[in-house]
């Protein structure tokens, strides 16, 4: 009995030919600096804000479902008023972003070290696998670190405490921050990791997309996808829980909710049993 095997060239983001071909079409037609800036911005468009907007809009086109479905109750829900405020903040940490880029694709062109492989070439499903997982794992340790360190007492009233301004979260609150945790925590935590592996641009597109996919997701304040928000959600409304995003670094440190929450228990039982024997 035959098995089927998918041929070594091919990839998750290349299964037709027409995908070949237009992709090939691009590179002859744009520089690499061009391609990298303007798919990436599109990117930017199409899985922050996408989905931002859609979860965004869910209490105006449907509130039964909408209010059937957030984590926390609507006294908690930020007003429409906070909602624009957090707009315009996302728009000016955005242009940071895009302006940034801008910078590095600049000065790589001027040293002639890309960042990341601009070609007509398709990345074989391995590679994109294997530069997907390193890049989820070192973009959880980035962040989480990043993330464990702005809750410094000396850190968090200048700099995070803006984030938190949002305790019930929404979507779009996911890029609510300072100028400086945005670079920090939110932007280089996805970008280094596939620059440490010169991946290929559809390969950081991919990475990229999943990753702003997930954000908006554990900001919206839904408890969608099998209540994948309930955890950082719980970060915003306590604080000292729940810093990464896999979990596996909370866990390792003993940030995990669960486990601070046995502790709790534990120390209170204690205290208990000392009184009883006093």
């Amino acid at each position: 009995m035959s098995s089927f095997h998918l041929p070594p060239h091919m990839s998750p983001i290349a299964i037709s030919e027409p995908f070949t071909k237009a992709w090939g079409g691009i590179i002859n037609s744009y520089s690499p600096a061009a391609i990298e800036f303007v798919g990436t911005f599109i990117i930017q468009l199409v899985f922050f804000w996408g989905p931002s907007a859609i979860y965004l809009s869910l209490d105006t086109l449907f509130p039964k479902f909408s209010e059937r479905h957030k984590i926390q109750p609507a006294p908690k829900q930020p007003t429409r008023t906070e909602i624009i405020h957090c707009l315009g903040l996302v728009v000016k940490n955005q242009i940071l972003s895009t302006a940034l880029h801008a910078a590095m694709i600049y000065v790589s062109t001027i040293t002639g070290k890309s960042s990341f492989r601009v070609d007509a070439s398709i990345p074989p499903l391995h590679e994109v696998v294997r530069d997907f997982i390193f890049s989820l794992a070192v973009r959880e340790a980035l962040f989480y670190y990043s993330h464990r360190i702005l809750h410094h007492p000396r850190l968090y009233p200048k700099i995070h405490k803006v984030h938190h301004k949002f305790t019930a979260p929404v979507a779009l609150a996911a890029q609510y921050a300072h100028p400086f945790e945005q670079v920090v925590a939110n932007i280089l935590p996805i970008t280094i990791p596939p620059q440490l592996l010169h991946s290929h641009i559809l390969t950081f597109w991919l990475f990229m997309a999943y990753e702003l996919l997930e954000t908006t997701t554990v900001h919206s304040g839904y408890d969608f996808f099998l209540n994948a928000a309930k955890k950082h959600d719980l970060h915003h409304e306590k604080f000292l829980i729940y810093f990464g995003a896999i979990g596996v670094l909370d866990w390792f440190h003993g940030t995990d909710g669960s486990k601070m929450a046995a502790k709790r228990k534990a120390k209170s039982g204690a205290a208990v049993k000392d009184g009883k024997a006093e």
